[in-house]
């Protein structure tokens, strides 16, 4: 299954289906966690360089207008 336009995808074959960025075994997770832990987004993209700036740029977008949408919904 691919979501976000072909920016991420979840297949049971790549880590038990855990969502990936595409092309690569990236956990979309990393991702949060990395800003969790204080890093920014230079500083994930250096640890794991097949994940593309415009990737990474894209789930974050994502996110955010879920946050909106949920918060303008309640």
């Amino acid at each position: 299954m691919q979501t976000l336009h072909g920016i991420t995808q979840s297949d049971p074959e790549i880590l038990s289906g855990e969502p990936v960025f595409v092309g690569t075994r990236v956990p979309v997770r990393s991702l949060f966690e990395y800003l969790e832990g204080g890093e920014n987004l230079t500083e994930f993209l250096q640890q794991f360089p097949s994940v593309q700036r415009e990737q990474a740029i894209a789930v974050l977008e994502s996110a955010c207008k879920t946050v909106i949408a949920d918060a303008t919904s309640a």
